[in-house]
């Protein structure tokens, strides 16, 4: 147990490095499109949909093309060894460009380039991990990710207010670092599992409809709606902060950044929490505690909210509005841990894969719908970036009352796939 425990460690730098750049790109590039280029938010958020736009399009038949791959190295590190540095270089020359069409082939690149190493990054977790730890597993990676957001947010605006440039050279540094890690110590099963091929997303997408019970679709359902609710604050928080509350820029990093902290230190206790009281329980006081703690921000003046509580070393300035978003950081902990294990045991092991793949297909759909949704909604308000708090509590309600009907995705142990018991000596 020790060696697969420091294994997934290892792993998670890969994770590590995905929310390195994703967090970095998320809080600068918004405040380059609005302060450089003077975009309006509806075209921003547009702007912002295009790495879930390549994820959608791109991420699935990668993942199917590494199952197939077959190489000296293993069949996902040829991914990771090719487009990790493509992104490191493309996410480094990002702040240089002040010229629109430029800037938009640059993140081109990078979204495109990211989306081809993420799955097969993902993929390594399963290959490596039995299928009875792969809840403390996926703990584990969110804890990783949430550390790699984390370092970007809060080190990334201390570098910002230095030069705009460093964060983005920060990122990709940790990034290539982060594939070289993994490269070094993962190693790739030799041998890999032979199965009949899934059904197509369609066919299991029709099956599911037809389910008398419905509990899948309402779970996938609730899924679109509460990450809509993260979406739209991932693209717009920084411009909410520097243009609503009022703070400066780097300082709306660190409020990312403090959001990130929550969450990853509640990760792993998380996935506890749902194995000790059950998952949709789990994820219902999740739901609940975020919405509340939304609205709260949502309803109080925007002179509250940034009243300064102290400063501390690295985590800079305290402010009430960053302990509400570390309070919706560790209720998304309760929701994001335990929501794919939920969906997987929805069916047999056979169908895991098919399940996993409805779960992002699901996930990324949402992705890119909500950063548009909401940068039109913010636009017709006038502006009035107070609608990122407004619309996540509905959303998150929503999400509540479709859960409230799934009867099924809690821990199954006759549907555990046998696993090879030897990977984890």
């Amino acid at each position: 147990m020790k060696k697969l425990y420091a294994r997934l460690f290892l792993l998670g730098f890969g994770f590590f490095g995905v929310s390195v750049i994703w967090t970095l790109f998320n809080v600068f590039v918004p405040l380059f499109l609005a302060n450089r280029f003077d975009l309006p938010s509806s075209l921003i958020g547009m702007f912002m949909t295009l790495d879930n736009v390549a994820a959608f399009l791109i991420q699935a038949p990668v993942g199917a093309w590494s199952d197939r791959l077959r190489t000296p190295i293993g069949r996902r590190m040829p991914f990771i060894l090719i487009a990790a540095p493509i992104s490191a270089a493309a996410f480094g020359v990002i702040p240089l460009l002040s010229v629109l069409p430029l800037f938009f082939v640059c993140t081109l690149t990078l979204v495109i380039s990211m989306a081809f190493w993420r799955t097969p990054v993902m993929a390594l977790m399963p290959d490596i991990t039995p299928s009875k730890y792969r809840s403390q597993a996926n703990g584990i990676i969110n804890l990783m990710g949430g550390l790699g957001a984390v370092v970007a947010s809060l080190g990334g605006s201390a570098l910002y207010e230095l030069d705009i440039n460093y964060p983005f050279w920060l990122g990709s540094i940790l990034v290539l670092l982060a594939a070289l890690l993994v490269f070094l110590f993962i190693k790739e099963p030799k041998t890999y599992q032979q199965t009949e091929p899934p059904p197509h997303l369609a066919d299991s997408l029709r099956d599911i409809m037809r389910d008398k019970e419905k509990s899948a679709i309402r779970l996938l359902l609730a899924i679109f709606f509460w990450v809509l609710t993260t979406q739209q604050a991932d693209a717009f928080l920084s411009l909410y902060a520097t243009r609503y509350l009022g703070i400066s820029e780097g300082d709306a990093g660190r409020m990312a950044g403090h959001m990130a902290i929550s969450f990853m230190i509640f990760a792993i206790p998380a996935g506890i929490l749902g194995s000790q009281i059950g998952r949709r329980k789990t994820i219902t006081i999740g739901l609940v505690g975020m919405a509340l703690s939304i609205l709260i921000i949502a309803v109080l003046p925007p002179g509250l909210l940034t009243t300064e509580l102290g400063s501390l070393p690295i985590l800079g300035m305290i402010r009430l509005a960053n302990l509400l978003l570390a309070v919706a950081g560790l209720t998304w902990a309760l929701i994001n841990t335990n929501a794919l294990p939920m969906v997987v045991d929805m069916t047999t092991a056979s169908l895991i894969g098919t399940y996993t793949g409805l779960y992002f297909l699901v996930y990324t759909l949402s992705s890119v719908v909500g950063p548009i949704l909401n940068g039109w909604l913010i636009q017709l308000a006038g502006h009035n970036y107070n609608m990122l708090m407004i619309l996540g509590p509905v959303f998150l309600v929503i999400a509540l009352l479709l859960l409230s009907g799934v009867k099924r995705g809690e821990p199954n142990d006759e549907r555990t796939a046998p696993m090879d018991e030897q990977i984890i000596d």
